[in-house]
């Protein structure tokens, strides 16, 4: 619900019941790894007080005392529904609105403000950014990730830019794919119908001695056009084909080292014009603890997408490279800071004296760094957080996304926790570059032209939540544009 008043932009009051029987276990994670219904069955209410969850600190932490409005679509969630593709299953976590506008395009935003530019979003797939500088948001149709693989996806409602920088406005999705160790074997999978005509999934997962797991995989889906309201058949079909790899090596106790890759091609119909995409991405993973009290992470990727539309063609490039400590320096203190530099060159073609981006090419950068304590006030039931991200980006120059968060527990299966936090959603090339027309512009005719003097949205949050068990959440949230 959004009520507009005089002094704010926009003023939002968000309620989020999770409810008792729609979704009976959707908070769970796989922390130990479960093969089965029957053995989730078998935990007591102490084990599922213990599942760990890693978005919201960016360091596993126990779900119910995690001061964020958080979910989990877990394996076996998906494994129980009839999804197929990502988007279908976000459909079951009850904080995000998920709309498809055709056979390939969906619409996925939280807490409002869910539209076909949709891009206050953050998405990642096991910590790589996919969202499109382009529009800041995200082609759903590329995130073909295979079901079967996927661990869990950590929902959170709210901003998250102190961790995670810019575009956490509204919300924070990070798909988490399992571990080659636990993907051993081979599987197989078909589907045949009529809105997915056919489907196809094949995974080889093995082993080389006792330190090293890989797993190898490779899908086909053809999907069929979707109906107008007349009855007659849109022009959207499409079909796509997807594979890659991933390597896990446990080269001592204290190393943990992962190396995954994926590449994809599609063809996508819109009357009278056959598009196309494909892309690839290389990603590496580097874990190394020192103690008990620290340890390292350093995360390195490449990405490559390309995209044959109507309008425009267009390339981009990313290179990113994070560092992330984790610091417990006292009794009292538990410190986390980190620090990165992302890459993009995004260059766009077909250009018409109608529409197009000024320049067709551009080189973006970002630099980031951010710092977050959680102070222990009264040990297992008073926790304090507080921290912020301070980034740099070529359209607004430096950013700052402060957050603090207390969070009480008075017994074992309550938290009660408050938030006020200041995100941001940075410009686009589409908010910059973009004009129609592009080249000739008559003074006597209007157009739309981007330019450097837009500036970024900023949102401050104030939250409030109250978790009753793991699968039982309440939470407010007022946020000001």
């Amino acid at each position: 619900m959004i009520i507009q008043l005089p002094h704010f932009r926009y003023l939002s009051f968000h309620f989020l019941i999770i409810g008792f029987i729609a979704m009976p276990f959707s908070s769970r994670s796989q922390t130990p790894e479960l093969s089965s219904l029957h053995e989730l069955k078998k935990l007591s209410v102490e084990e599922l007080m213990n599942i760990e969850v890693t978005s919201v600190s960016k360091r596993p932490e126990r779900l119910i005392e995690a001061a964020s409005a958080i979910q989990v679509i877990t394996r076996e969630d998906i494994q129980r529904s009839a999804a197929t593709t990502v988007p279908e299953a976000l459909r079951l976590s009850s904080n995000l609105q998920v709309t498809q506008l055709n056979s390939r395009h969906w619409i996925i935003s939280s807490r409002g403000f869910n539209n076909i530019f949709a891009n206050k979003l953050l998405v990642m797939i096991d910590g790589r950014t996919v969202y499109s500088p382009l529009f800041a948001g995200v082609f759903w149709d590329a995130q073909n990730v295979l079901l079967e693989d996927v661990d869990r996806i950590e929902i959170i409602s709210g901003p998250g830019g102190t961790l995670w920088g810019t575009n956490a406005v509204n919300g924070v999705i990070n798909i988490i794919t399992r571990n080659s160790k636990n993907t051993q074997g081979i599987f197989v999978s078909g589907t045949y119908g009529s809105a997915l005509k056919k489907q196809a999934e094949a995974r080889y997962g093995g082993s080389i001695g006792s330190k090293l797991s890989y797993r190898v995989y490779g899908q086909y889906s053809d999907r069929n056009e979707t109906a107008l309201s007349n009855g007659n058949d849109d022009t959207d079909k499409w079909r796509q084909g997807q594979g890659g790899f991933q390597i896990d090596w446990d080269p001592s106790d204290a190393d943990v080292i992962s190396l995954q890759g994926n590449f994809y091609g599609g063809k996508e119909h819109d009357t009278p014009n056959l598009l196309s995409i494909d892309g690839q991405n290389l990603m590496g993973k580097w874990s190394h603890t020192f103690s008990e009290r620290s340890g390292i992470i350093i995360q390195a990727y490449a990405d490559r997408t390309w995209r044959h539309d109507i309008t425009i063609d267009d390339e981009l490039e990313t290179y990113d490279i994070d560092f992330q400590h984790h610091y417990i320096a006292s009794k009292r203190h538990n410190l986390v800071w980190g620090m990165g530099y992302r890459f993009m060159n995004d260059e766009s073609w077909n250009n018409t004296q109608y529409v197009g981006f000024l320049p067709a090419d551009r080189k973006m950068s970002l630099f980031s760094s951010f710092i977050q304590d959680e102070i222990t006030v009264i040990p297992e039931r008073l926790k304090f957080t507080i921290g912020s991200k301070l980034q740099h980006t070529n359209f607004t120059g430096f950013e700052v996304q402060p957050s603090a968060r207390i969070a009480w527990t008075p017994k074992k299966q309550h938290t009660l926790w408050s938030a006020v936090s200041r995100a941001v959603r940075a410009p686009s090339r589409i908010d910059v570059d973009y004009h129609i027309p592009a080249y000739i512009v008559p003074p006597d005719q209007p157009s739309v032209a981007g330019g450097p003097n837009f500036v970024s949205e900023k949102l401050i949050a104030y939250e409030l939540g109250y978790r009753v068990h793991p699968t039982h959440l309440f939470s407010l949230s007022l946020a000001t544009f």
